[in-house]
C-alpha cells in the first residue's frame, strides 16, 4: 500500500473551524498541532478540540509540544488516551529520545527535524523513528535556521547540507521525508520551485500551512501522464527482457536495469493511489 504524504497541512489543533474545513481538503495527510500555533493560554482547551480531528477521513498525527516544556507530559498522556495512532514530536536531538517516548506512547513517532544536533543524528532518529511504525520525518528549517543563525536565501542553498541528511537518512530507514513550509502563502511561484527542489532531493511531500498551497504542492508531487507512461513502458521492457532470459533491456536506445523498473513500480504506485484518493 502506498502511503499518499504529497501535502501535509498544519491546523491549529483550537481552530475548530480549520479543523472540519481540513476534512474537505485535497491535502493527503493532516498535523494537528498543539505547539507553535496554539497559545500558551489555550493548550488545555485545544487538546480537547484536538480529539474533533479523529475522523477527518484522512491520516492525522498530533504534534505535541516538545520535551522540556510545561505541556509535554500532558500532551503525551493526552494523545495516548485519545488514541492518535500519530505523533509528531518536535525539537528531536537524539533517536535516544524517540525510543524513551515510544515506551510511554504507543504511536508512530514522526520527529521534526529542526535542531543542529538532530540533523547531525539524523540517521539514529529515524531508525528510532522507522521502529515505531510508517512515521516520516518532517523538516523544520524555520527553528533550524534560528538555531545556526543561518539567513536563508530563494534556493535554501545555505541548509542544503542539513536537506540532504535528511532526505539520507530518511530512505535508509525507508521513511517519507516532509520538506518544510514556506512562510510566504501568497508566492505560488516560489512556493512551487521550493517543492519541486524538494522533489528532486528526493523529498516525499512537503507540508503546507494554508490550504491556497494544497494544489501547487500536490501537483508537483504527482506523476504526470508522460512519466506514468515512460514508467509503463520501463516496465514492460524490462517483462520482456527477463522473458527473454536477460537481466537488462534498452527503451528507446537507453539502457534498462532492474533498478529502473523498479523505481517505474514506484510512480504506477502512487499514481494508482492519487487516482484512488482522488476517485473517493
Amino acid at each position: 500500500m502506498t502511503l499518499l504524504r504529497r501535502t501535509v497541512l498544519y491546523v491549529p489543533a483550537d481552530n475548530g473551524r480549520a479543523l472540519q474545513k481540513a476534512r474537505t481538503l485535497a491535502a493527503d495527510a493532516v498535523i494537528v498541532d498543539l505547539e507553535d500555533a496554539v497559545a500558551p493560554d489555550r493548550k488545555v482547551a485545544a487538546r480537547e478540540a484536538a480529539r474533533t480531528a479523529l475522523d477527518l477521513g484522512k491520516e492525522v498525527a498530533l504534534r505535541i509540544n516538545a520535551a522540556g516544556t510545561p505541556w509535554h507530559d500532558d500532551d503525551v498522556a493526552f494523545a495516548r488516551e485519545a488514541g492518535f495512532g500519530a505523533v509528531v514530536v518536535p525539537k528531536v536531538r537524539r533517536g535516544r529520545e524517540l525510543a524513551d517516548l515510544a515506551a510511554r506512547l504507543p504511536a508512530t513517532l514522526w520527529p521534526m527535524m529542526e535542531t543542529a544536533a538532530g540533523i547531525l543524528a539524523a540517521a539514529e532518529i529515524a531508525e528510532a523513528a522507522a521502529a515505531t511504525g510508517p512515521a516520516a520525518l518532517v523538516v523544520g528549517l524555520n527553528d533550524l535556521a534560528a538555531e545556526v543563525g543561518a539567513t536563508l536565501g530563494a534556493d535554501r542553498a545555505e541548509l542544503s547540507h542539513a536537506l540532504q541528511q535528511c532526505v539520507l537518512a530518511g530512505r535508509a530507514a525507508r521513511l517519507d521525508v516532509i520538506d518544510a513550509v514556506m512562510n510566504d502563502i501568497a508566492d505560488t511561484d516560489a512556493l512551487v520551485a521550493e517543492a519541486k527542489a524538494g522533489r528532486a532531493l528526493g523529498m516525499t511531500g512537503k507540508s503546507v500551512i494554508h490550504p491556497a498551497q494544497i494544489a501547487p504542492v500536490n501537483a508537483v508531487f504527482a506523476p504526470d501522464e508522460a512519466a506514468v507512461a515512460q514508467a509503463r513502458a520501463i516496465v514492460a521492457a524490462m517483462a520482456e527482457a527477463e522473458a527473454a532470459g536477460r537481466s537488462v533491456a534498452t527503451l528507446d536506445g537507453r539502457l534498462v536495469e532492474r533498478l529502473h523498473a523498479d523505481a517505474a513500480r514506484r510512480i504506477l504506485a502512487l499514481a494508482e493511489a492519487i487516482a484512488e484518493r482522488d476517485a473517493s
